[in-house]
């Protein structure tokens, strides 16, 4: 239990190796990107930069997001608190509790110059006690702009904005920069993956179980490729400016994605594929034995914890919330005192489309050959309501098909997988199903595994322990028209979501 007592403060003090000089920040995090690159053995995903930071730094076989949707997933990383330890921001679009405060503004209190471009903290609200709006990652730098390569990706130019932001900084103030790219979000192109990044059908080695091995989901697949590529290149480029500036070997960067790739039974959800993320760090001057492969459990809480304590602050001076998080930096070190053999993930409502903005809250843990997962309201429609068009779910060519072809087969597999209702408890074995389509809930492992689920959250305050969890479907939502949805959408009232399509829709009779 003493693990998961709050120790940050042991933590804040620096390794003898980079205590002399603190190193600038530089954060870079893709939208809905799985750990998929050639780093990672990914044929099918050409990554040169990020492989360059893994193989000049470390790389991450293990890195998972405590919650697989934008808004908490980025909380817990600035906040160093998993989702649902901090009230409201355990639900996507949500009005951010200003007791909760990110490594950004506490290394911008301390004297930090902090920039973002693009996305940072988001999307929702996030005000202080006084009403007035929060810089959770800095001033936005976001006057550069590109034409971008197809019509879906975005035309922000992040290297060029990062330039703007190293040509202002002052000579005088250490620096942190979060670039947050939309990419791979939602919509694409659909087959750019091919006409426009030369790739062949044939170059994917693996489809997901969960998902069918068809040129739909292929093309999918190598459009999402293409995004992430784009997003590479980006990275670099501001390597190069770095390098360029003298300033890369005393530069932290840190290279991820808030979580898992945006189809089904991904995004959105709380298992493997949803949550696990690339990670990649490199500190020339501060990690030894540069491009070491970590096989130990990393979640994004341990971030807040690694940027406050290579800023050189402690943290009871940061008025940041206690953490359970751990610092990364005795991996920088070479040293094995960090070992962790399990992240904790879960969700809440991720997005609006079930009965009263109902969530599908999740709680699970995840270790090297098992996961367990236990469903709190099995009753509910994990992907969002099938007569809303399955909202917990984006857009996109292999959700479409998979919504057609239960249309045409309502015994289809696939569909059953991806959107159907699921059972109070999961459990899987990684070894012999790596894809966890196989649920054995009976196994003797998966009640260890529960306990030890409810003994950590339950040391980590979290309201589902003990009878309270329904406090998180009460959070109102952020974006006042969306407050509602399924009943103003099932009242024939004009709203609409951007991120389905009409075709997802089932047809149902509309409320009195």
């Amino acid at each position: 239990m003493k693990s998961l007592v709050f120790l940050v403060s042991s933590f804040v003090i620096l390794h003898s190796s980079f205590a002399a000089e603190r190193p600038n920040i530089l954060f870079a995090i893709a939208d809905d990107w799985g750990p998929h690159a050639s780093a990672y053995g990914t044929p099918w995903v050409k990554t040169p930069n990020f492989d360059r930071v893994a193989k000049e730094g470390l790389l991450f076989k293990h890195a998972y997001t405590p919650n697989a949707k934008c808004a908490p997933s980025r909380a817990c990383i600035l906040t160093g608190r998993n989702s649902w330890q901090l009230k409201e921001a355990a639900n996507h679009i949500c009005y951010f509790p200003p007791e909760f405060k990110g490594w950004g503004e506490a290394l911008a209190e301390k004297g930090w110059n902090v920039g973002h471009t693009t996305k940072g903290w988001g999307p929702g609200v996030a005000k202080d006690a006084n009403g007035n709006p929060r810089q959770m990652t800095g001033k936005a730098w976001n006057k550069r702009k590109a034409t971008p390569p197809t019509s879906e990706i975005g035309n922000s130019d992040y290297a060029a904005n990062f330039t703007d932001f190293l040509d202002a900084a002052p000579a005088d103030k250490p620096w942190a920069f979060w670039c947050g790219a939309i990419e791979p979000h939602r919509g694409y192109e659909f087959g750019s993956g091919v006409a426009k990044g030369g790739k062949k059908l044939t170059d994917i080695d693996h489809v997901p179980a969960y998902w069918p091995d068809n040129d739909i989901v292929r093309n999918d697949m190598l459009d999402y490729a293409f995004e992430v590529e784009h997003f590479d290149s980006h990275l670099g480029r501001m390597l190069a400016d770095l390098e360029k500036r003298g300033l890369l070997d005393n530069t932290l960067v840190v290279v991820t994605a808030d979580h898992g790739m945006p189809f089904p039974r991904s995004k959105g959800n709380a298992n493997v594929q949803a949550n696990h993320v690339p990670l990649a760090v490199m500190w020339k001057k501060g990690i030894t034995q540069p491009g070491r492969v970590i096989d130990d459990f990393i979640s994004f809480i341990d971030l807040a914890p690694t940027f406050v304590e290579v800023a050189g602050l402690k943290w009871n001076e940061t008025g940041m919330a206690e953490s359970p998080g751990h610092s990364l930096t005795d991996l920088f070190a070479g040293k094995p005192a960090h070992k962790r053999d399990h992240v904790l993930i879960g969700k809440e409502r991720t997005d609006v489309g079930r009965p009263n903005d109902w969530g599908y809250p999740i709680r699970a843990i995840v270790k090297h050959d098992s996961v367990f997962i236990e469903n709190f309201e099995p009753s509910r429609w994990p992907g969002g309501n099938p007569e809303t068009g399955y909202m917990d779910c984006d857009a996109g060519a292999t959700k479409s098909f998979l919504i057609d072809a239960h249309r045409k087969n309502p015994a289809d597999p696939f569909w059953q997988l991806c959107f159907g209702l699921r059972p109070p408890v999961e459990f899987y074995d990684l070894k012999s199903d790596p894809d966890f389509v196989k649920n054995i809930p009976a196994d003797p492992r998966a009640a260890a595994m529960r306990d030890q689920l409810h003994t950590e959250l339950k040391a980590q305050g979290d309201p589902r322990m003990d009878g309270k969890g329904n406090i998180f479907d009460k959070y109102e939502h952020a974006a006042k028209p969306n407050v509602g949805f399924y009943e103003k959408f099932m009242r024939g009232e004009p709203v609409k979501a951007g991120w389905i399509n009409q075709s997802d829709i089932e047809p149902v009779k509309p409320l009195p």
